[in-house]
């Protein structure tokens, strides 16, 4: 009997180059490449903890762009924040003929080898991403998984299986999740961002949209029927949809829910029939959300639901995913992504519920000058449910400064709405400081923002362990 050949997934392609491999979500597809067995070297401006994991798993780490890190590799990869018409990386792989793609289009070429499950959505990507591949995993399909997000059970921000399912985190900034071509699409939620590359909510929708009839005919869209912006593009989606929420028309339904502290109990009902009982160790409404997509992938994969209520049990959470911290002279430091006033405000309320007891005291780094910009009337209204505020300058990441621009503004406008305590800290190295002097036994302090605010997270940890050291030494 002839044995049949398979063709490799890349074909002769075995060498990659990662221009800032050092990103979150470069470097999760860098791992899943090396335990393919694929050569992989990268550059970062900032080596640090992930570069070296990526190091001890066989990948060649350098420092900075320079054209002479550009070995005898057969394609080189650049994330977003890469200017690939200015970086030296790049450019000499242009010179020499190298192919040149986007963390987006490798990410859809790995895809194109499995059955896909992508999670997109203004909000909730990567929690629900996680639930997402917990649940497969639990239902023994040994997915691969790629996340947006270290994942505390994971022990990373990706998984690389040897099973056939990938489940993957699909990001809508530069219209990147439009590369991917899903069995299964899952939208979260849909609202204004990244104005830098859409025009507006209806070019956002639109996007939404040819993301969902991308997937197959035997394929599945999984809608949150909650969400008013996704509720109205559910007629032009012409591929089968399943929904979940709390709406009572939603396919999957969660009912009888109840929340102490920082877990969720709750019914999910399929189909208006009860299903099974879901404990979830994560707080807030968003949360019960992202389980309930999860819930219906799993449907979907046709995995028993006790399977795939023992998953959701499982998760332990995301790293800055209202990641606590520290608990320390009673108290309470939380880490936090937010970095969009719906997202802001869903933290701040779910500290509220969480912790009724507390004082809620916030700090919030502002991310991007046109998204402050825009939204400014929106975050001044996030701000609401922070007892204590704090917003410092702002992270311009890949923009420079617009005229006008500050982390100001917001707390003049909070202030305008009636919030009676938001202060404007110009530097953000200055707000571990500035918070000791305010915090008092009792409160819960929650660190919001994209940019680098999490470094003065740990520098407040720090000092609050100081603070209990120094205590216990004098009584």
């Amino acid at each position: 009997m002839v044995e049949v050949r398979r063709q490799p997934a890349f074909g002769r392609t075995r060498r990659v180059h990662m221009v800032g491999i050092g990103g979150i979500g470069m470097s999760s597809i860098a791992e899943v490449l090396l335990s393919r067995g694929y050569v992989v070297s990268g550059s970062d401006l900032q080596p640090g903890e992930t570069t070296e994991h990526l190091e001890t798993l066989g990948a060649t780490i350098y420092r900075g762009h320079d054209a002479g890190h550009v070995g005898d590799v057969d394609v080189v990869v650049h994330s977003s924040a890469v200017d690939a018409g200015i970086n030296p990386e790049t450019l000499e792989a242009r010179r020499r003929h190298i192919p040149i793609i986007k963390r987006a289009d490798m990410l859809g070429e790995l895809m194109r080898t499995k059955y896909g499950v992508a999670i997109a959505g203004t909000h909730g990507k990567t929690t629900t991403t996680t639930m997402a591949g917990m649940v497969v995993g639990h239902g023994g399909f040994d997915p691969t998984i790629i996340v947006g997000g270290k994942v505390a059970v994971f022990g990373s921000n990706a998984v690389a299986g040897e099973g056939d399912v990938i489940v993957i985190e699909a990001d809508e900034y530069d219209r990147a999740f439009l590369r991917l071509t899903p069995s299964i699409a899952v939208i979260t939620s849909i609202d204004v961002e990244h104005l830098d590359i859409y025009t507006d909510l209806d070019d956002i929708k639109n996007a939404f949209v040819q993301f969902a009839n991308s997937t197959p005919f035997f394929g599945a869209v999984i809608l949150c029927i909650d969400d008013e912006n996704v509720q109205s593009v559910v007629e032009r989606i012409d591929r089968r949809i399943v929904t979940y929420g709390f709406s009572p028309g939603a396919t999957v339904r969660a009912a009888n829910i109840e929340s102490v502290g920082l877990r969720t109990t709750f019914d999910v009902h399929v189909e208006g029939a009860f299903a099974v009982h879901v404990e979830l160790k994560a707080p807030g409404r968003h949360n019960l959300l992202n389980a309930l997509a999860a819930f219906t992938v799993g449907l979907e994969l046709d995995i028993p639901v006790s399977r795939i209520a023992e998953a959701l049990q499982a998760f332990e959470g995301v790293q800055r995913r209202f990641d606590i911290l520290s608990t320390a002279a009673d108290i309470v430091v939380v880490d936090d992504y937010a970095h969009h006033p719906a997202e802001v405000a869903a933290t701040l309320r779910t500290a509220s519920d969480a912790w009724p007891d507390r004082r809620i005291v916030a700090a919030f780094q502002p991310h991007l000058y046109s998204r402050t910009r825009d939204m400014r009337e929106e975050f001044g209204r996030a701000f609401q449910d922070a007892d204590v505020m704090f917003v410092t300058d702002i992270y311009g990441a890949r923009e420079t400064p617009i005229a006008g621009v500050s982390g100001r503004q917001l707390v003049d406008i909070a202030t305008g709405l009636g919030h009676a305590d938001i202060s404007y800290v110009e530097s953000v190295v200055a707000l571990p400081e500035v918070l000791i002097s305010r915090l008092r036994p009792g409160d819960a302090v929650i660190l919001m923002g994209a940019g680098d605010i999490w470094r003065q997270s740990r520098v407040l940890v720090e000092a609050l362990a100081s603070r209990v050291q120094t205590t216990t030494n004098t009584t």
